[in-house]
């Protein structure tokens, strides 16, 4: 990738292309409302979301032009996956910028230690347990929090560069908790337990409901609040270890916060989604490539681009085709080719 010295911080109008990015985000949500095998327009998405805000408040209702099928489908079925879609897809990305600002390298993900092999070991244990679907959540949750537990404490004991460290030992973690559920997969049972246990590892919003809405929701939100509030530290980091630390900002707690709170959101977004790769990786370098390479905006902007990002990709999911396809394989198919076109177009620039 190139360096950051080599191009402007923050690139002309970034304001008015976050505005724009800003709005993108709420039409492209408006719009996958009425998008699906059951097509609703515009103007009644538009009329059913306001009916159900005036009930809700208790004002006077307006003349339904829709059917309740309508409404069933736009506030119990649609609405509730395409926030989840939004908080999942800001919530990677978030983590992913945030990872790789501290630790300095544009090729780090959210899983860089070991937290989607947890989520997936969790998971599927509760999976082969048949503990229910709310315990498959608790387990994932508490699966990537553990793993990166444990890479953090390996990382504390060795010696040498602190980044070096971790990243070792969330490779080592990561490794473990596979094998775990490479495991846990060979001994399921083949014809209900295996397949659950593939899908829910494809990653998936068929199933978000307003509930896991209302439980990720602050969750994600209280982790993405420090992340903006350090963004500007972030850049700090970038300068090296010696330099950060000349400038009076402690890095060792820096680092403690940004892995907490990055771990926080992906553990949360990983546990109602399954495993969802390339978003974490791909936008934030796309937020680089609009808006340059400060930290200030690169955060907030992830926090949008990938909401949006996911948000369309799940539309995909559940219209291209008779049967609903997993989140993780379109990422893989789209993400892949963008971040091969971002190192081309970066390469050339560098």
């Amino acid at each position: 990738m190139s360096d950051p010295d080599n191009n402007e911080r923050i690139l002309p109008n970034y304001r008015f292309r976050f505005v724009i990015l800003v709005a993108a985000v709420f039409f492209c949500a408006l719009f996958s409302l009425g998008v699906g095998r059951f097509s609703i327009s515009m103007p009644d998405v538009v009329m059913i979301l306001i009916s159900n805000i005036l009930s809700i408040i208790n004002a006077s209702p307006i003349e339904e032009t829709w059917d309740y099928a309508m409404n069933s489908v736009v506030m119990n079925i649609r609405l509730p996956r395409i926030l989840a879609a939004l908080l999942v897809g800001a919530a990677l990305s978030t983590a992913g910028a945030a990872y790789q600002g501290m630790f300095q390298n544009p090729l780090v993900s959210p899983d860089i230690l070991g937290a989607s092999a947890g989520a997936g070991f969790g998971a599927s244990l509760a999976i082969y347990l048949s503990l229910g679907s709310s315990a498959v959540t608790i387990f994932a949750f508490t699966g990537a929090i553990t793993a990166v537990g444990v890479a953090y404490c390996i990382s504390r004991l060795t010696k040498g560069s602190p980044i070096l460290g971790m990243v070792l030992a969330g490779i080592l973690v990561g490794s473990l908790f596979s094998a775990s559920l490479s495991y846990i997969k060979l001994i399921a049972d083949t014809t209900e337990q295996l397949p659950a246990i593939t899908y829910w590892l494809m990653g998936s919003l068929s199933a978000a409901t307003m509930s896991d809405v209302f439980y990720a929701g602050p969750l994600i939100i209280a982790g993405l609040i420090p992340l903006v509030l350090l963004k500007w530290r972030l850049n700090i980091l970038t300068l090296g270890e010696d330099e950060a630390k000349s400038m009076g900002v402690n890095t060792r707690l820096l680092r403690v916060v940004v892995i907490v709170c990055a771990t926080l959101v992906t553990a949360v977004a990983v546990a109602i989604s399954g495993i969802i790769g390339w978003v974490g990786l791909v936008i934030p370098h796309f937020c680089r490539m609009v808006f340059g390479y400060d930290y200030r905006m690169i955060i907030p902007a992830s926090i949008f681009m990938g909401g949006g990002f996911l948000l369309l990709v799940d539309d995909f999911a559940r219209t291209m085709a008779s049967i609903e396809v997993p989140l993780g394989i379109l990422t893989a198919f789209v993400g892949g080719p963008i971040f091969a076109y971002l190192l081309i177009v970066n390469g050339r620039r560098s």
